[in-house]
């Protein structure tokens, strides 16, 4: 079996941005029990700005400054991966670096060079150690977050389960920090909106992301055939728990039954879309309902300024977002389109916009 772990920056750090060696130690016990029972583990994990930020001193609340951060992250990675290479070494583990751009998922050759190296590493029986390349990443060309990272990380792998470790025990009815009667959701079928909105937002100051991020990761990770539990990095099973499946530890949130080819999940959740169109009641009924291309015929809208085979979001007439795709014309051809259009044109000769085998629908 395949795992992917992910560990946050509140789980692998202190409040004074130091290194966290009960839970690290006991991830690193927890990843030795899995590999001997045959198990494959890869790590992502966060904490390189924070060690980085508590090397220069810095204290309290999470700086803005991204060149401050990009300097921290490179100052933090090094004690990052030499922290995991030492308590794993002395567990007679070897571990690789893996430092990830949002280029290695947007470029599709990169994405595919990404999957082989992480995939060698772990024939040879190497944890890969994975992390986003903070250091030259800024905010128009970062990924974001490493919840995310791990969902694709997890698609491109194969991996049979998601393990994203935080700071709570798992997903709440609501914020347990704020209300004494939130329990836990122990299993999860389906990700919705409305259980998006329930998971809240940021977590603590030191990361990045937050309970909403993990949610979304797993709905990235259960169009990969991929479970996901999410658990309390600080507990000495939520990993061993993972193959075995026990209930109770945890939310356990469902592989869907609608499972993505690895291009399509490429092009819906690793391309940034560069911009969107909107289209009217019969463009959304053909291409939700009949499994339609989309034609220039049914847009009402083009935002934002894009290129031919640029990832676009199709908005519906109410403005949600129904799906992503690659656009087969540039925003000005596409307006250039619009401007022909005649008036009850039932489009028999309209131009395709976005091929269906390039397109990913996120919503009914």
């Amino acid at each position: 079996m395949n795992l992917v772990v992910k560990v946050g920056s509140s789980s692998v750090t202190d409040e004074n941005f130091q290194i966290s060696d009960a839970i690290l130690d006991s991830i690193c016990d927890q990843i030795l029990e899995v590999r001997a029972a045959g198990h494959r583990v890869a790590l992502v994990t966060s904490g390189a700005i924070a060690l980085g930020l508590g090397r220069l001193g810095i204290r309290g609340e999470r700086p803005v400054d991204m060149v401050l951060l990009q300097a921290a992250s490179a100052l933090g990675q090094v004690e990052l991966i030499a922290t995991y290479s030492a308590k794993l070494g002395n567990r007679g583990i070897r571990a690789g670096q893996i430092l990830l751009s949002a280029s290695d998922f947007m470029e599709r050759r990169q994405y595919l060079s990404a999957k082989s190296t992480i995939t060698r590493l772990l024939d040879l029986g190497i944890v890969p150690i994975i992390n986003e390349n903070d250091a030259v990443a800024d905010d128009e060309i970062r990924l974001g977050d490493n919840d995310r990272i791990a969902a694709l990380v997890a698609g491109l792998v194969g991996a049979d389960i998601l393990v994203l470790l935080t700071d709570q025990d798992g997903l709440f009815t609501a914020d347990p920090r704020r209300f004494d009667d939130a329990s836990l959701i122990e299993q999860v079928e389906e990700v919705t909106r409305e259980l998006a909105t329930l998971a809240g937002g940021k977590g603590t100051s030191r990361g990045s992301g937050g309970m909403t991020t993990k949610v979304m990761a797993a709905r990235i990770a259960a169009w990969s055939g991929v479970e996901t539990l999410i658990a309390a990095a600080a507990s000495p099973i939520s990993i061993t728990a993972a193959p075995k499946r026990v209930a109770g530890v945890g939310t356990w949130i469902a592989r869907s039954q609608r499972r993505l080819p690895a291009r399509k999940l490429w092009i819906a959740f690793a391309l940034p879309s560069g911009g969107y169109v909107k289209i009217d009641a019969g463009a959304k009924n053909a291409i939700c309902r009949r499994g339609s291309s989309l034609l220039a015929v049914g847009i009402n809208e083009v935002g934002g300024s894009f290129s031919a085979e640029d990832a676009i979001e199709v908005r519906g007439p109410d403005g949600a977002v129904v799906a992503k795709g690659l656009s087969r014309l540039s925003s000005q051809e596409l307006e250039a389109e619009r401007s022909k259009k005649p008036q009850g044109s039932q489009g028999a000769f309209s131009s395709l916009v976005m091929h269906r085998d390039d397109m990913i629908l996120l919503s009914d």
